[in-house]
């Protein structure tokens, strides 16, 4: 197993750590999981990047690399339900762009037809991961000037999600029209 593939390995052993610091109370158990999410958030970048320079691109890495973004999100957005800071049907809408984008990709690979990630795509990685660094930590620092940055980012990520979902469809309706009945 390659060093790209050991990372994408170590984020997904990140997913329940961060959801137990999320969950077992102590002091400074929010920044302490809040630590740990943008860590296995960055490394997605990081083990892309040895994956590309260093010629380490294997399928393994094709595969679990975005099943481990997909696990980090929904352990995420799971907790934060739980604790109250996220509404559920918000996650669903979100999970289930993820879950259709999934299967669309899936449908092409059979077809011999590579969805590469599209830049809106991108941004709702971010906007994703911003919201819920922002949720995880209470709204805070923006709930002491009274500013529902949480609410924002929420509805923010709600939005892009949909219109990148829209996109992956829209720019790839040929894979739905080719499939065999």
């Amino acid at each position: 197993m390659n060093l790209a593939n050991k990372i994408t390995i170590i984020r997904i052993l990140m997913v329940p750590i961060f959801m137990v610091l999320m969950l077992v109370e102590f002091p400074y158990h929010m920044e302490a999981a809040l630590a740990v999410f943008l860590t296995a958030s960055l490394t997605d970048k990081l083990d892309g990047y040895i994956a590309r320079k260093y010629n380490m691109i294997t399928d393994f890495g094709k595969f679990m690399d975005p099943l481990a973004d997909k696990l980090l999100v929904t352990g995420a957005f799971v907790v934060l339900i739980q604790l109250g800071r996220i509404e559920a049907w918000i996650v669903f809408v979100i999970l289930a762009r993820e879950f259709a984008v999934t299967g669309l990709r899936s449908l092409a690979a059979a077809q011999n037809v590579i969805i590469a990630a599209s830049n809106y795509g991108k941004i709702k990685t971010v906007i994703q991961i911003i919201a819920i660094a922002v949720l995880v930590l209470g709204n805070y620092p923006f709930s002491l000037v009274n500013l529902p940055m949480d609410i924002i980012m929420v509805y923010a990520a709600l939005i892009i999600t949909v219109l990148s979902g829209l996109d992956y469809f829209g720019k790839n309706i040929r894979v739905l029209q080719n499939i065999k009945q």
